[in-house]
């Protein structure tokens, strides 16, 4: 035990070692400061610059970003929609892998290009080598695309007044070549050299331990398994994700993999203090974001160290605690701690089956998701953040009585309409979409039975998980829902565009509304916003929200369970 709890702790004191250099230097990457890398990579952008025939001096409103982001991101979706219909007869498929269907492929697309890689099939058999390329390429594009957007915010909040905020096009190239790349690469070398395949062969037959002979599928999997884990993608080259022994070898695999999963997220909360030289800010924001995440982090741990309590009180409790559904290589403490890592940011990998975890421990990796700002995704982690402390700056100008300031700037009308509309589309889209399929289901249970193997509470839990999943841009589920169908398909699918851009392009609109206004220098009665105090301000404003928003749907579900076993 003693062991387990160390292990957890210390890919947690790494990831933040890691990420308080790297938050450096991708301010400096937003900021233009010079790099020791750049001399690599200044030849490479330029590059991409001249192909794209772009100049990256342009400067562009707020609008013409969103402009950009929008436009390239439908491009993309355009072609995964053409290779994944069209995969039978396109090249590297040694193993005849088939098209998928329209409304999969649909699914698919829109899951990868919105940085959520939800996965309605097996990437081993439903997936051609080219598909999981095509789909490799958006995982660096997505993320690339909240850094970039996410940089355009942190130039928005600069102590200065004006309509344009840098280069669209420009942070999108650097952030891909500079951060995501060469960082990607070196996780891939790792897990290559730890036995992760990397080729493009097909499958080979191998005999088990039983004598039994048996098609083990390959490809190039530590490439995609890399990029998958730092772009907060989640994507699983095979159906089991990262429990499959073939993307996670052994337990060095699975800390290089959990460190991936949290350092971008935390690392761009200390790049926004490095950009606008506010050191104090960016720790009241990284201290709000991480007293969330331990408090779902600790009770998750310990509910699935003491195991399940209806097994136990049949007398066959596993030792090593909630053992269904784990791995033995990596144990219950770093499964949980896994399982909140992937839930609170938008990776959705997985190195344990999460139907399979205690009632109140699927309470918590929903909650994560459905707070959806405990450090986040990449980038758009901090997007996320930024509109709940709009509503708290806000909050708190009306209990003291002065009219709201954020880093000199008059928060109005306009800012908190959109604050506000961000805000309730979250729970909208989670709390109407299961609302959807509880009704469908309960109407008409014999046409639907196949959605659920776990009819109740449970059943109830797995369609608010894959719900939550696609509106959290996070992509993991209750496996035990049948949700390749093509309401599934097409549900997920629309949820995933709508809680993609639209939280997108509200915090986008807000910084620039802001930064457009003529900046008020502090004074003795402007509100403090890198403070503790403002900081518990902020986190109330999460907490109440949450809990407004989304109690009464645990309720019903892993809560009722909870209580069920009692």
């Amino acid at each position: 035990m003693n062991t387990e709890i160390l292990g957890i702790t210390l890919m947690y004191v790494l990831v933040v070692a890691l990420a308080i250099p790297l938050g450096r230097y991708i301010g400096k990457i937003f900021n233009y400061e010079a790099t020791w890398l750049d001399r690599l990579f200044n030849p490479l952008d330029k590059l991409f610059f001249k192909l794209g025939g772009i100049d990256p001096s342009k400067e562009m409103d707020w609008k013409q970003h969103l402009g950009a982001l929008l436009t390239i991101n439908l491009l993309w979706f355009v072609i995964s929609m053409f290779v994944l219909t069209n995969m039978s007869w396109l090249p590297l498929n040694p193993d005849k892998n088939p098209s998928m269907t329209a409304d999969l492929a649909f699914n698919t697309a829109t899951s990868f290009v919105s940085n959520t890689n939800l996965q309605h099939y097996a990437g081993e058999t439903g997936l051609s080598y080219f598909g999981q390329l095509t789909l490799m390429l958006w995982q660096f594009i997505s993320a690339a695309t909240g850094i970039a957007i996410c940089g355009v915010v942190f130039t928005a909040m600069k102590e200065r007044t004006s309509t344009t905020l840098g280069n669209f096009y420009s942070y999108f190239v650097r952030s891909s070549t500079r951060i995501l790349l060469p960082i990607a690469f070196i996780g891939a070398v790792l897990l290559l050299l730890n036995g992760t395949p990397m080729t493009f062969a097909g499958k080979d037959t191998i005999t088990t331990v039983e004598g039994v002979e048996q098609q083990v599928s390959g490809g190039p999997v530590a490439a995609f398994v890399a990029i998958k884990q730092l772009g907060t993608n989640g994507g699983g080259f095979y159906g089991a994700n990262s429990t499959n022994p073939m993307e996670n070898p052994n337990y060095f695999t699975n800390i290089v993999e959990t460190v991936f999963i949290f350092l971008i997220p935390i690392a761009m909360v200390f790049a926004l203090g490095y950009v606008l030289k506010r050191k104090k800010l960016s720790w009241m924001i990284y201290g709000v974001m991480t007293v969330g995440f331990v408090l779902l982090l600790l009770p998750t741990v310990s509910l699935e160290m003491q195991g399940n309590p209806a097994i136990a009180d049949m007398g066959i409790q596993h030792p090593l605690g909630s053992m269904e559904g784990k791995e033995v290589r990596f144990g219950a403490a770093a499964s949980a701690y896994w399982a909140i890592n992937t839930t609170v940011t938008s990776n959705g990998s997985v190195n344990a089956m999460h139907d399979s975890l205690t009632p109140l421990s699927g309470a918590f990796t929903m909650l994560g998701m459905m707070v959806n700002a405990f450090y986040g995704g990449v980038g758009v982690g901090f997007l996320n953040f930024y509109v709940f402390i709009i509503l708290a700056v806000f909050i708190s100008g009306l209990m003291v009585g002065r009219t709201p300031e954020f880093l000199g700037k008059k928060i109005e009308a306009k800012e908190m309409k959109i604050a506000m509309i961000v805000a309730l589309l979250h729970p909208l889209m989670i709390l109407g979409g299961t609302a959807l399929a509880s009704h469908l289901y309960a109407g008409d249970p014999a046409t639907y039975a196949g959605w659920l193997n776990n009819p109740g509470y449970h059943g109830f839990s797995e369609m608010l998980y894959e719900v939550t999943s696609s509106a959290g841009n996070n992509g993991s589920g209750f496996e035990g829902l049948g949700d390749n169908t093509p309401f599934w398909n097409i549900l997920c699918g629309v949820i995933m565009f709508i809680c993609r851009y639209l939280p997108i392009i509200g915090p986008v609109a807000i910084a620039g509304s802001l930064a457009a206004k003529r900046y008020v220098p502090e004074s003795a009665g402007t509100l403090k916003t890198d403070t503790a105090t403002f900081g518990l301000m902020t986190f109330a404003v999460i907490a109440i929200v949450a809990a407004l928003s989304f109690f009464p749907a645990l309720t019903l579900g892993p809560i009722a369970e909870y209580f069920s076993m009692k």
